[in-house]
């Protein structure tokens, strides 16, 4: 399935392209990931915009002030990268859990080719309303989650009343897709209204471009689906 083949494709990069030694991997992030400011500028950034620790921003200045730190990134191409790198193991694994969780019924739902195609445009319009939230930021956007985001709202919309296991109060409890979905997307806000340096513009961009997808495209979905699973568990005689 295509889903598992996200899931490798995330995991080869991390374990065989990302550094691990942290100078080197806030390097290799600055080289690849999406910076809403280049975004926002067209330019990529310059050495008084690089924050070497990697934890507080510079400002983005709209012209450069020096020389470009990497010159021949492709600030485009940058958005599809980003998709793919991740800020540690955790994160790493945290967001193949949900992809492993959400992504095969999803994937059934909208077929290979659909599946993929909604795949990417959620990160890219994760991106973007992070770029649209936060214009002049300076630190590398990296991580899934804004394109899983974007499943998770397709899953919702096909699947509200499927069970999804979830541990809760030292037990492991089914609850249904729409409360626990309706459950994370408020805890976006709850994330906004702290300290944290978790994107959550983007899932939040990419999680509504996901819902009104599969919405528009609902009658069809379902259809397939249905179709699907009668391909795959016939009826008793």
């Amino acid at each position: 399935m295509l889903t598992w083949g996200l899931i490798a494709a995330n995991v080869l990069v991390f374990f065989l392209l990302q550094p691990k030694q942290e100078s080197d991997a806030n390097d290799f992030a600055y080289r690849y990931a999406a910076i809403a400011c280049e975004l926002t500028t067209g330019d990529v950034l310059d050495r008084p915009e690089v924050d070497p620790s990697f934890q507080t921003e510079r400002p983005c200045q709209s012209q450069p002030l020096g020389d470009p730190v990497y010159p021949d990134k492709s600030i485009t191409l940058s958005v599809l990268f980003s998709m793919f790198l991740h800020g540690g193991i955790m994160h790493l694994l945290g967001n193949m859990l949900f992809l492993y969780i959400f992504g095969n019924n999803v994937e059934d739902a909208f077929g290979k080719v659909g599946y993929l195609a909604m795949y990417v445009a959620s990160g890219v319009i994760a991106t973007l309303g992070f770029v649209y939230l936060q214009p002049n930021s300076t630190v590398p956007l990296v991580g899934a989650s804004g394109a899983i985001a974007g499943v998770i709202g397709a899953y919702v919309v096909l699947y509200p009343t499927a069970k999804i296991l979830t541990f809760f109060a030292l037990m492991f409890i089914p609850v249904p897709a729409i409360v626990y979905v309706g459950i994370w997307f408020i805890s976006q806000f709850l994330i906004a209204g702290g300290e944290s340096n978790v994107a959550w513009q983007a899932h939040v961009a990419g999680f509504l471009f996901g819902l009104v997808i599969a919405l528009l495209l609902r009658v069809p979905l379902v259809r397939r689906v249905e179709a699907y699973r009668a391909t795959r568990f016939p009826a008793l005689p």
